[in-house]
């Protein structure tokens, strides 16, 4: 899933850790399609370099540097060039203190980062800027779910699949946070919320697949169908290889689910909150693996 819309046609621009797994644990998944990683898009290289030169004007007003910065900031994160892509959204901040997209980039940063408490006042920051910015919700409730405030999570993830009820991936992320307060509930909630779903939308199989009506033999099987493009086909495998690994992982299946990570990170799909965050579970598991055992 998208976090936003990040391709910036060129017309706007007329402006002044985890350790290594151990080789058994591969056993744990066999016959997995595989996805060729994509390549960074080379509209996307050109209109760097093309902010690069507009930025070099000395003289351009500051509302339209920090606009470009934003812009760039977008692009860097899109190739997955965090660094610098962090870099531009904190100069484009405090050229424009009021644009609430930053903040949400920004809050997006700091979770990565496990910076719970400052992803919180980011996300903040952007709902009183724009009550109505959606994407909000979703990553103030990821950031609330890692965090391990999960109550919460579910709050911000209702809102959020209220504005769109028949959206697979918000059915997904509330279920997610949802099982780690009560767990029947969660799976009769997600029950209820896969009647608004499409059937000949392939999300929705994700929603089948949590729910046991669809296998993961016959969920890897159809993937493929209907994908005409290989960077369609390396999206929906990213996608893919995200909810498995939290499925094998909820199922204390950790072998499987970091392999399942691992192929999520191999996409390079670097704009899709699976690929964002198969990063930070990776993160989190390797930590679990070198606290000493309390026993």
């Amino acid at each position: 899933m998208k976090l936003a819309n990040i391709v910036v046609p060129l017309m706007l621009l007329g402006l002044v850790g985890c350790k290594s797994t151990p080789p058994e644990a591969t056993k744990n998944i066999v016959n997995v399609p595989l996805a060729v990683p994509l390549q960074a898009n080379f509209r996307n290289e050109i209109a760097i370099a093309r902010f690069n030169e507009l930025l070099l004007q000395p003289d351009m007003a500051v509302e339209q540097r920090a606009q470009l910065l934003y812009n760039r900031g977008m692009l860097y994160d899109s190739i997955g060039l965090q660094t610098l892509a962090r870099i531009d959204f904190n100069r484009a901040v405090q050229l424009k203190p009021d644009l609430a997209e930053v903040y949400n980039f920004l809050g997006i940063h700091q979770t990565l980062e496990q910076n719970y408490g400052r992803a919180y006042e980011m996300f903040d920051a952007v709902l009183e800027l724009d009550e109505q910015h959606e994407y909000a919700y979703l990553n103030r409730g990821i950031a609330l779910y890692y965090g391990e405030r999960p109550a919460l999570a579910v709050q911000d993830f209702k809102a959020f699949l209220a504005r769109a009820p028949k959206d697979a991936y918000r059915i997904m992320w509330l279920y997610l946070a949802q099982s780690q307060v009560d767990p029947e509930l969660a799976k009769q909630t997600l029950s209820a919320n896969s009647e608004s779903l499409d059937p000949n939308e392939w999300s929705s199989q994700l929603v089948e697949l949590y729910l046991g009506t669809l296998s993961e033999p016959q969920f890897l099987a159809q993937i493929a169908e209907g994908v005409s493009t290989q960077e369609e086909y390396a999206q929906r495998l990213c996608e893919a290889y995200f909810y498995l690994a939290k499925q094998a992982q909820a199922t204390g299946d950790i072998a499987s689910a970091i392999n399942y990570f691992k192929l999520a990170l191999a996409t390079n799909v670097f704009e899709f909150v699976e690929h964002k965050y198969a990063r930070l579970e990776l993160d989190l598991l390797a930590r679990l693996d070198e606290e000493p055992d309390a026993s």
